[in-house]
């Protein structure tokens, strides 16, 4: 056993040595003093080129957030896995990107090993040191120091005002899914789960977001790979664990936190939903997916504001913090840079 462990970390610190000699010649943008426009996006087949980046560029953000599936890895070979992210990093686009805009980013299935997996995925602890290297998380960051990938951070806007970046695992916890049983109205390949024990975040996870919920911040940007605030639709997201859905929505009443709004990404499809319950404030989610991949079809959803774009897309969040009571501008944009779905609310909309 002694011996397999030694293996294991001799070829954990071959992954490493690897990419840090890569990351070499990556120009990695500081962070920004201050966050008025943030950019994201998901689903990115690292052997596709990938123009819509320099789309994104474009925009000049302060931020660009990666919402999972970052690479399509699906693998339990860590050396097989590394190599999909350095042919990413050789993109010229990439490079570009993450040169001219601070790159933040969560994982979903296909990069952190197995499409649909979670807690029981058996490479989980290798492929995050992989992920958080590729990413140039720095070694101090608390992101090292705890199970999973989950980290925040908060930036200044203008005038005073602050927001926070969460960003969620839900893979490295989440309890598996429960199949389609083709009935009641299920579709798809999942249906949503009853039982109070399944878990999409797991306890660490929920106490720290708990204490994140707790830092003063006017608007807190949740990065999330899943959908949250759309309708059913039998794909994996928060619906198919709604206790815990309803566990986030009583997490944000019961702590008074101000500013929620949802990015997500995983359906190869881009569009914007809005969750309403009383006696709090709406739930946005902004899905942007994906930058390479598109679907065949795109399910319905109640919740949804404006269109579905069908087609490559990125997610864009433009705050103006220069007037008494801010607007938040909510798109997604299509190849082409141009906004096919539009919202905009008032900083007010979404504040207890």
């Amino acid at each position: 056993m002694k011996y397999l462990l030694f293996i294991s970390i001799i070829f954990l610190s071959a992954c490493k040595f690897n990419l840090n000699q890569f990351n070499i010649d990556l120009e990695r943008a500081v962070e920004p003093t201050h966050v008025s426009k943030i950019a994201f996006g998901s689903c990115a087949n690292q052997n596709e080129d990938q123009p819509i980046l320099y789309q994104v560029i474009d925009t000049e953000s302060d931020l660009f957030i990666y919402l999972g599936d970052n690479i399509y890895g699906d693998t339990e070979n860590m050396k097989k896995l590394a190599e999909k992210y350095e042919t990413l990093a050789e993109k010229e686009e990439f490079k570009e990107l993450v040169k001219s805009t601070k790159t933040l980013a969560v994982w979903d299935d296909h990069d952190y090993g197995e499409n649909d997996a979670g807690k029981y995925y058996p490479k989980k602890e290798m492929s995050k040191e992989i992920f958080l290297e590729f990413f140039d998380e720095p070694e101090n960051s608390s992101r090292r120091n705890h199970e999973g990938i989950y980290h925040s951070k908060i930036y200044d806007g203008d005038n005073g005002y602050k927001i926070q970046i969460i960003m969620l695992d839900t893979r490295t916890f989440r309890s598996d899914l429960l199949k389609n049983d083709n009935q009641n109205g299920h579709k798809n390949d999942y249906r949503p789960n009853p039982n109070a024990d399944s878990t999409f975040l797991g306890e660490a996870q929920w106490l720290w977001l708990e204490q994140q919920f707790s830092q003063t911040a006017d608007i807190r940007i949740i990065a999330s790979s899943n959908q949250f605030s759309h309708e059913y639709n039998g794909w994996e997201s928060w619906t198919n664990v709604p206790k815990e859905q309803e566990k986030m929505l009583d997490l944000i009443k019961n702590t008074q936190a101000n500013g929620v709004i949802f990015i997500s990404g995983d359906v190869h499809w881009g569009e914007i939903s809005k969750l309403e319950k009383e006696g709090q404030y709406p739930i946005y989610d902004v899905t942007s997916s994906g930058i390479t991949e598109t679907w065949s079809s795109i399910e319905p959803n109640s919740n949804r504001v404006g269109n579905p774009e069908r087609d490559i897309n990125f997610g864009l969040i433009e705050i103006d913090w220069n007037i008494s009571d801010p607007i938040i501008s909510l798109s997604i944009r299509n190849k082409n840079g141009i906004p096919t779905t539009t919202h905009q609310i008032n900083l007010s909309e979404i504040h207890f």
